[in-house]
């Protein structure tokens, strides 16, 4: 995967909640350099711009790069440039200009998306031909997702396109979810979700996933029917997405597939329970990508997505 169409070096840039992911390519997809810092993420979406701002100068100090692409958390809107919706893990973030916001600090054109649909860009890439098709998931702190239909990433009204973990699952049923609805998948499936769902059914505290995947190995029946549930409603929404679009490729990432055998089995099971006859054979599997994946994906955004110039009349 190429990140550039101009054959200049472009940046990209990964921003979480708690990181920022800077690095540098050159036009053959070669890192040139690469760095992380903090996110401000209680400062305010002013600060955090300028925090973008000034990683991706400490990645180019000699100012190469031609154009900058951005991965971002919350729901982005590629073509306003807009975070039309976040949660409270980055204070004041809906509503922010990115696109502008960055392009005026930085003096770049950028291209900006959510950073779960960039980090598939590259998975979408290596799918054979042009007309490709890739259903996408991350599962960590939350669920996020990216859908790729026939060779085109989705993006959908305001952004919104890709967020698997508001669809309705039956294992999440009465639970409220972060974006104010109940019974959505991510409250039954993502990390905290399913430590929650731990400390309901052993009455017990637990003060991470990883201490609930821990309790699991020594056989621990509620942290493995609580990891399993988890894993098992995820499986199942894949599955019926699988049927609806027909994906060449069906990847699972994030922090907690990592738990292992017994959330892969899971999801695996109720995954294939789910497909009709013509995908029977398809299988959930692990990104072909790692640490660069998002701010790779990032870069190559410059190529396929609209660019945001700076001193433009707002």
């Amino acid at each position: 995967m190429t990140p550039s169409a101009t054959g200049t070096p472009v940046l990209g840039l990964d921003l979480g909640g708690t990181k920022i992911a800077a690095a540098l390519f050159a036009a053959d997809g070669t890192v040139l350099a690469r760095l992380t810092r903090p996110t401000p993420a209680l400062d305010g979406a002013a600060a955090v711009l300028d925090a973008l701002a000034a990683a991706a100068a400490a990645a180019d100090p000699g100012r190469l790069a031609t154009a900058l692409g951005i991965a971002a958390a919350g729901v982005v809107d590629p073509r306003t440039g807009m975070v039309t919706s976040a949660t409270d893990s980055i204070r004041g973030w809906a509503g922010t200009a990115l696109g502008t916001g960055l392009a005026d600090r930085t003096g770049l054109p950028v291209a900006c998306d959510n950073d779960v649909r960039a980090t598939a860009g590259p998975e979408l890439a290596v799918l054979p031909g042009t007309h490709g098709s890739l259903l996408f998931t991350a599962v960590g702190t939350g669920v996020g997702g990216a859908v790729a239909v026939d060779g085109r990433m989705l993006h959908g009204a305001s952004g919104i396109a890709g967020h698997l973990g508001h669809l309705p699952a039956a294992e999440a049923a009465g639970l409220p979810c972060t974006c104010g609805a109940t019974g959505h998948l991510e409250v039954i499936a993502s990390g905290p979700g399913i430590t929650a769902h731990y400390e309901r059914l052993a009455g017990t505290s637990a003060d991470r996933l990883e201490t609930v995947a821990s309790r699991a190995a020594l056989g621990d029946e509620a942290a493995v029917h609580a990891i399993t549930t988890g894993a098992a409603a995820t499986g199942r929404v894949l599955g019926g997405l699988a049927n609806a679009l027909g994906p060449d490729r069906v990847v699972v990432g994030g922090g907690v597939p990592r738990i292992g055998a017994l959330y892969g089995d899971a999801l695996a099971a109720a995954f294939t329970a789910e497909l009709m006859p013509p995908l029977r054979g398809l299988v959930p599997v692990p990104p072909l990508f790692g640490h660069d994946a998002a701010v790779l994906g990032a870069a190559a955004l410059t190529t396929t997505l609209p660019l945001h110039h700076p001193g433009v009349l707002r």
